[in-house]
């Protein structure tokens, strides 16, 4: 049994025996009662300028190899969106680069791909106000969902910090997304990622009250329902999730984007269920596609079990300060040896502390989620004299 010195709350050394690897299931048939994402991190090259800033720079066969094995679980891969750094390191023209590479990765898997469209070509400050500008951000989100499409991707609609800026209503946002939804050529996903995760997108939908904004946002949703295929919801709150998804028009799938709540979410009460596209799927696809297999085989209690198992590792995870949750993500990839360092685009690695990280390692431990336990506390041990603390 591999063990491992960890430093207590008080900093002292605590002999952690790990758990042996967990043997998780691959499917035998495609994953069938919840339609489940995992939205995936970038792996930059071991000699990346990785300052913040600096052009990402990709270890391209790393970062395939990521989406290759959470479609070899039988989830869909979530590309090219805010997990993927988007608008925190991964500028628009890598970003395009990712989402041709995913495509051709993914129709040589046989795997599920959706991929975000937004507007981060736009430069800040270069887009007028009034009309014009709003028009030059539908022509931005139509840009990028044409490159979505031509990899042979779903489109997952982003928001927009540009139209954050820009919009002064209600009427405005509105005003873009028909525009959008009116020319795609299949439904897309709507993405409302709430202020935590991004503050550049306070009051979007016109208030930063969630009543008013929820009512624009189901106000576009009817209106346009045949060109919504479903909505992410990233707002961590549980009830506010469980009465929209009550409102949608019927076909138009609930991707929780809850990474605190998942587990209740997606068991569903009985008669509404949330889907998932979810940042923390990426750090435990393997319990995450068990749970659903489990959810196919009748076995409700099972599944549950399983994603309970992992709550506390999402919930640290995606601990306050939110946006810097893509450090934990990166950091159990590494761990796991999907990636040769913990490294990150415009060097987010940093964005998390090392007691931080020894509370992820030990919940991705409990969650029997170290896949090469000996690889994992080797890492560990040589990331802990890196921050200077010895035993």
């Amino acid at each position: 049994m591999t063990s491992i010195l960890l430093p207590d709350d008080a900093g002292r050394p605590e002999h952690v025996a790990l758990r042996p690897p967990v043997a998780w299931p691959h499917p035998a048939a495609p994953l069938a009662s919840r339609s489940v994402y995992a939205a995936v991190h970038v792996v930059p090259r071991a000699l990346a300028d990785t300052a913040p800033g600096a052009p990402a720079d990709l270890d391209w066969d790393a970062t395939i190899a990521c989406r290759q094995e959470i479609w070899a679980y039988g989830l869909g891969v979530a590309d090219a969106m805010d997990t993927a750094q988007r608008g925190m390191g991964l500028g628009w023209d890598t970003a395009r680069e990712l989402i041709a590479r995913s495509g051709a990765a993914a129709r040589a898997a046989g795997g599920e791909l959706v991929c975000g469209a937004g507007t981060d070509q736009l430069t800040p400050g270069g887009v007028p106000s009034g009309a014009a500008g709003l028009r030059r951000i539908a022509d931005a989100y139509r840009e990028q969902v044409t490159v979505v499409r031509e990899a042979g991707a779903g489109v997952v609609l982003m928001a927009s910090r540009a139209l954050a800026r820009v919009a002064t209503c209600a009427a405005d946002y509105l005003a873009v997304y028909r525009q959008v939804l009116d020319g795609v050529d299949e439904p897309v996903i709507l993405h409302w990622l709430g202020e935590a995760f991004d503050p550049a997108l306070a009051g979007y939908w016109g208030s930063r009250d969630v009543g008013p904004a929820t009512e624009t946002f189901v106000d576009l949703l009817h209106s346009h329902a045949g060109a919504v295929a479903g909505v992410k919801v990233s707002l961590l709150d549980a009830d506010h999730e469980i009465t929209l998804r009550r409102r949608l028009p019927t076909g138009v799938r609930l991707y929780t984007g809850d990474d605190f709540n998942y587990p209740e979410l997606i068991a569903g009460d009985g008669t509404h269920h949330s889907d998932a596209l979810l940042g923390i799927f990426a750090a435990v696809y393997p319990a995450a596609s068990a749970a659903v297999q489990a959810l196919d085989a009748g076995d409700a209690a099972g599944a549950r079990q399983v994603l309970d198992s992992t709550r506390a590792l999402g919930r640290t995870i995606f601990a306050a300060p939110t946006p810097y949750y893509k450090t934990g993500i990166a950091f159990v990839s590494w761990l796991n040896g999907r990636q040769p360092g913990f490294t990150m685009v415009g060097g987010l690695h940093s964005g998390r502390g090392l007691r931080h990280l020894v509370e992820v390692f030990r919940l991705t431990d409990r969650a029997g989620l170290l896949a090469d336990p000996d690889l994992a506390a080797h890492r560990m041990r040589a990331l802990l004299e890196l921050h200077g603390w010895t035993s």
